[in-house]
């Protein structure tokens, strides 16, 4: 895969952290139970993203309403590489990608001030079939990163740009079978 294509998360041996953003009710009844659970919906898909500054571009940092609460959510490798099996890219045939379980889609990178980067990032839309699967066996933990995410947009807003990466998760390159790296080529 050309590396302006490549999985950049934070990861380990057996897990692999995606973030997501939610309202303040979703997020302390998840944190409550160390799982998803209600009102979080498993009827609809969940887009889950390994990036954790595309995160931050598409919440404004926790602003938005809505997403207001930053969740860590790791999962199991063997779930994130089922997910990816199953999925279709947003660009390629639309009668593929209405019954697809999961839905992937590659966006411009974001730097801290939330400028485009010249290297894409994966979001991944888990679909209503996998979302039990995604909910109760491959969510290992869930971290409120809610308080680092503040501390961080306030350094990035005083000019401090720098000081903020260090409070930022650290991200390497992903390494993807090439069943699945073919797979998931724009």
């Amino acid at each position: 895969m050309p590396s302006q294509y490549e999985i950049r998360a934070d990861y380990d041996a057996r897990t692999i952290v995606v973030y997501q953003a939610y309202a303040p009710a979703i997020a302390d009844a998840a944190l409550r139970a160390g799982r998803f659970t209600a009102p979080f919906s498993f009827n609809r898909m969940t887009w889950i993203k390994p990036s954790f500054l595309w995160l931050m571009h598409r919440s404004n940092w926790a602003r938005k309403s809505g997403q207001e609460r930053i969740l860590a959510v790791r999962i199991t490798r063997d779930g994130w590489e089922e997910a990816l099996a199953n999925a279709v890219l947003t660009t390629g045939d639309p009668a593929a990608l209405a019954g697809a379980p999961v839905h992937v889609q590659w966006d411009p990178e974001r730097s801290a001030r939330g400028a485009a980067l010249n290297h894409y990032s994966i979001q991944v839309g888990v679909g209503r079939h996998l979302i039990r699967a995604f909910a109760e066996e491959w969510v290992v933990g869930l971290t409120d990163l809610t308080p680092t995410v503040r501390k961080a947009a306030d350094q990035i807003q005083r000019g401090g740009a720098a000081k903020a990466q260090r409070l930022l998760p650290p991200e390497r390159v992903y390494p993807l079978p090439q069943d699945l790296e073919r797979r998931l080529r724009p």
